[in-house]
């Protein structure tokens, strides 16, 4: 049997911790692109990086709640 549908207080826990994958990403991409003086391609790939982490911990957090 399934467990019970997720509260408000697990979704904005969520929330939070994808905007903060996704700001990782992006700060450790900003902080390379500075040190080694590049375009902002580190920023990209942290982006694309942040972006999969994110994908990734959703797909695992809700599996917990759409087993049966």
């Amino acid at each position: 049997m399934a467990p019970e549908a997720p509260g408000w207080q697990t979704l904005l826990g969520m929330g939070v911790v994808i905007a903060a994958l996704l700001v990782a990403g992006m700060a450790l991409g900003w902080l390379v692109d500075t040190l080694l003086e590049t375009v902002p391609i580190f920023i990209l790939v942290g982006l694309v990086l942040g972006i999969a982490a994110a994908g990734s911990y959703t797909v695992v957090k809700f599996r917990l709640y759409l087993k049966k």
